[in-house]
C-alpha cells in the first residue's frame, strides 16, 4: 500500500518528477559510459604496452629489478620455463639474455640493449615481430642474425643486409664481441624502444655473453593479462622452488601504474562531485515537496496514521524516483557503450601521442560489471542515505503542529 501511495504522490507534480528523473538518468548514463571508456583505456594501455616487450609477468633473479646486472642469472632457465607453461593461465615462457653492448658500423657507434631471444617463443609474447617494417623477424634457423629499431638503425646508418659489430662485457668478465647481420628493422612508435634494443638469437647471445644454459629473465605470456595475474600465486610458489622472483606488470611498469592511479583519483573526484550534486538536487526537491505537504501529513496523523509510516512513504518516494532514474540512465549509458563497443571511438591526429602510452588510435569501450554498477550504485546509495533527512523531519511531526503549518 505504501508503495502505491508513494508512486501516486510522485506523479501529482509530473513536471517536477520528470525533471528529477532526467537529472538522475543523465548523470547515470554519463557515469556508465565514462567508467566503461576509462576502464577500457586502462586495459588497452596495459595490454598493448606489456605486449610490445615486457610480457604479462617475468621470472627474474632476486634483486634483478633494482639492479639488472648481467651476472644475475637464472641457472636452469629452460626447466623453469617448461614448469611455468604447465601452470593454468600461462601459455608461453620465453627465456631472455639481457645484456648491454656498444654497437658499431664503420665510424658510428651507439650503446644499446642486446636481447637474446628464442624467435618462436618470443613472437608469441612480444609484438615486435609484427612491427617489422623492413626485412623480416628472426627465424629458428638464424645463427648470426639481428633485428633492431629503425631509430637505432638510422643512428648507426644501418640497413637490412648490412653487418653490425657489438662489443661488451660477458658474464665471466671476458670481452663479449660479435658480428651480426641485420635481417629486419622494426618500428613500435615508441622512440625509447626504437632507438635502444637489438634482438639476436638466444643461443648466440648465450655463447657471446658466457651465459650457456642461463638467462636473465623469463617473459611469460597467456590468453590475457587477467589470466596471468590469476596464476601469480602458483607462479610465485614455482619461483620459490627455483630461487627466483615473479614480477607482475605493476612492478615492471611503475610509471604506467602510477599514471593509472593518478587518473583514477582525478576521475573518482569528478564522479563523486557529480553524484553529490545530483543527490543534493533530488533531496532539495523532495524537501520542498515535504514542506508543501506538511498540512497533508497533519491530516494523515489526525486520522491515525503513524509518523513512521508517513516517513517510510516519503522515503519510498525518494527511492522510487532514484530507481526509475537509474534504470533509465543505465539503459541509455549501456546502449551507447554497447554501440561504441562494436565500432570503437577514433581519435584522429593523435596516433603518435597514443602510441607513446601504448594505446591504439581506436578505443573500444567495454561494458563490465564494475562500469555498469558503480555509477547507479553510488547514486542510489547517496540518495538513500540522504533520505534520512526528510524521514526524520516527517516522523517528528505532530498532528497539531502540522495542521497549523502554512
Amino acid at each position: 500500500m505504501l508503495v502505491a501511495l508513494a508512486w501516486r504522490n510522485l506523479w501529482r507534480t509530473p513536471r517536477r518528477t520528470l525533471l528529477s528523473l532526467l537529472s538522475i538518468a543523465l548523470v547515470v548514463a554519463v557515469l556508465v559510459f565514462m567508467l566503461s571508456f576509462q576502464l577500457s583505456v586502462y586495459a588497452a594501455m596495459k595490454q598493448n604496452t606489456l605486449k610490445i616487450f615486457d610480457g604479462y609477468a617475468q621470472f627474474q633473479p632476486k634483486g634483478y629489478i633494482s639492479d639488472p646486472a648481467l651476472d644475475r642469472t637464472i641457472a636452469h632457465a629452460e626447466t623453469l620455463a617448461r614448469d611455468a607453461v604447465a601452470i593454468n593461465g600461462v601459455t608461453e615462457a620465453a627465456p631472455r639474455v639481457d645484456a648491454f653492448a656498444i654497437l658499431a658500423n664503420g665510424q658510428r657507434s651507439y650503446g644499446a640493449a642486446v636481447i637474446g631471444v628464442d624467435p618462436e617463443r618470443e613472437s608469441k609474447i612480444s609484438s615486435i615481430a609484427a612491427m617489422i617494417h623492413m626485412g623480416r623477424y628472426l627465424g629458428p634457423a638464424d645463427t648470426d642474425a639481428a633485428i633492431l629499431g629503425d631509430v637505432l638503425a638510422r643512428n648507426l646508418a644501418l640497413s637490412v643486409g648490412q653487418k653490425v659489430t657489438l662489443l661488451g662485457a660477458a658474464r665471466d668478465g671476458s670481452v663479449a664481441a660479435d658480428v651480426l647481420r641485420v635481417v629486419g628493422l622494426y618500428h613500435s612508435g615508441i622512440p625509447d624502444l626504437d632507438r635502444s634494443i637489438l634482438e639476436m638469437p638466444l643461443s648466440r647471445a648465450q655463447g657471446t655473453f658466457a651465459m650457456t644454459g642461463r638467462a636473465n629473465t623469463i617473459a611469460l605470456g597467456g590468453p590475457s593479462l587477467g589470466a596471468v595475474n590469476d596464476a601469480l600465486p602458483a607462479l610465485e610458489a614455482l619461483g620459490l622452488q627455483h630461487g627466483v622472483s615473479i614480477v607482475d606488470w605493476s612492478t615492471m611498469e611503475p610509471a604506467m601504474r602510477d599514471a593509472i592511479a593518478l587518473d583514477i583519483s582525478i576521475g573518482a573526484l569528478l564522479y563523486l562531485t557529480l553524484v553529490v550534486v545530483v543527490a543534493f538536487i533530488i533531496l532539495n526537491t523532495l524537501l520542498m515537496s515535504v514542506l508543501e505537504r506538511t498540512r497533508e501529513f497533519g491530516t494523515l496523523l489526525a486520522v491515525g496514521m503513524r509518523p513512521s509510516l508517513i516517513g517510510q512513504m516519503v522515503w519510498i518516494e525518494l527511492l522510487g524516483l532514484a530507481l526509475v532514474g537509474c534504470a533509465i540512465g543505465f539503459v541509455v549509458g549501456a546502449g551507447i557503450t554497447l554501440k561504441l563497443e562494436h565500432y570503437g571511438i577514433v581519435f584522429s591526429g593523435v596516433s603518435e601521442i597514443f602510441a607513446r602510452f601504448g594505446l591504439p588510435p581506436r578505443i573500444y569501450p567495454a561494458l563490465t560489471p564494475a562500469s555498469a554498477l558503480i555509477g547507479p550504485g553510488a547514486i542510489l546509495l547517496s540518495i538513500a542515505l540522504g533520505g534520512i533527512v526528510p524521514y526524520v523531519r516527517v516522523v517528528r511531526l505532530t498532528a497539531a503542529s502540522a495542521m497549523r503549518a502554512t
